[in-house]
């Protein structure tokens, strides 16, 4: 609708000139609940300024019938050289292309994000020799990065997923992965905070059926929340950083 794409995959006409490509960073969803089958969702997405080279995208997930909010997501982009795959400078041409179309407000408010720390060889949950196959590659022939949260998540214990629901992820991305590497996986629960700790938030209002009658009561529930942190890698380097938060699934009775 701007004008301004000239490829189809993002990139302004200024971005063409300079062999300049997107490149996503980091990302963080929050859930604060979840829609039920067949319910209707509208979907809002905007973009703003990250720093000076960066570019931010930010979503909001809601009910199209009541409006409640179900998840909101918020990414960081960079540019790349797309022949020498290197991190480049946002062009003044470029910034003075996409710069009106920025909108001042977020999605998640993250004044200093967290960093995410580096796990070892003494990582909990280790899955290793995971091998990307031909439906896990894009069009540039690198693993799509919905594939590295499932190697996150398969390596997490299923008696813990049979129990719980994903809260909220944070990915930092590190370097493409292409279709012939192998990967580790790495998990570590957060045994000295909320394991431990029983770290309590008022994370979800759930709407529920109550009585018998179908009239929709809200139920404001204390949930324990539990955390990992993860790390996909080459024999060499860093592929993406991951941190999950869980919530125990609501049980209703209905």
């Amino acid at each position: 609708m701007s004008g301004l794409l000239s490829n189809g995959f993002g990139a302004t006409h200024g971005m063409m000139r300079n062999n300049l490509i997107w490149v996503v960073s980091r990302m963080h969803v929050q859930v604060d609940h979840y829609p039920i089958w067949g319910e209707v969702i509208e979907i809002d997405t905007w973009v703003g300024a990250s720093g000076k080279n960066g570019m931010r995208r930010d979503w909001v997930i809601r009910s199209q019938a009541t409006g409640s909010t179900y998840a909101r997501a918020t990414s960081t982009w960079v540019m790349m050289n797309e022949q020498t795959r290197r991190l480049s400078k946002m062009p003044d041409e470029v910034r003075d292309e996409i710069s009106p179309w920025f909108i001042q407000k977020q999605a998640i408010n993250e004044a200093v994000p967290d960093k995410i720390v580096k796990l070892d060889d003494k990582a909990k949950h280790v899955n290793s020799d995971l091998k990307p196959k031909r439906s896990d590659l894009d069009m540039n022939q690198h693993v799509n990065n919905v594939k590295y949260v499932r190697w996150m998540l398969e390596t997490i214990p299923d008696k813990f997923l049979e129990r719980h629901q994903l809260s909220s992820i944070i990915l930092e991305y590190r370097r493409e992965c292409g279709s012939s590497e192998v990967v580790q996986s790495l998990c570590q629960p957060d045994e000295d905070e909320s394991f431990a700790n029983g770290v309590q938030q008022n994370l979800l209002t759930n709407k529920v059926l109550v009585g018998g009658n179908g009239r929709l009561g809200s139920l404001d529930i204390n949930v324990l929340t539990y955390g990992y942190t993860h790390l996909l890698q080459t024999q060499n380097e860093e592929i993406v950083r991951g941190r999950t938060r869980w919530n125990r699934k609501i049980c209703t009775g209905l």
